[in-house]
């Protein structure tokens, strides 16, 4: 029902910045609650942003916050998130993740992001 796709993904030096896009295809986009999750090489994925359907509610891993902001256009069927500031270990690659309850859940294919020391 939903087909994502992640861009903007890169090799950036530390402090530096990017914006990664996920794009989504099918009906019903704003009804999904959408997530960024990141995984490194060796290490669990890790849950690094959230927000609602509505948009009204975000939420940040410890590690990101204040540095990352998540966003979302339901019109448009995109999410975002923008990284500055990013360290090291920001690198791994980032998935748009949606998902329902009732309609169930959706990953994309990921995007890498390597930060240099």
């Amino acid at each position: 029902q939903v087909q994502l796709v992640e861009s903007g993904g890169g090799l950036v030096q530390a402090g530096g910045s990017l914006r990664l896009s996920c794009a989504a295809s099918g009906r019903s986009f704003s009804d999904y609650a959408m997530h960024w999750f990141r995984q490194a090489p060796g290490k669990e994925r890790e849950l690094v942003a959230t927000i609602s359907w509505s948009g009204n509610s975000v939420n940040y891993a410890d590690s990101v916050k204040g540095r990352f902001t998540i966003s979302r256009d339901n019109d448009r069927k995109r999410m975002y998130l923008q990284m500055n500031s990013l360290k090291p270990e920001d690198t791994g690659v980032y998935y748009c993740n949606a998902e329902s309850v009732l309609l169930g859940t959706y990953w994309g294919q990921g995007t890498q992001v390597t930060v240099s020391s």
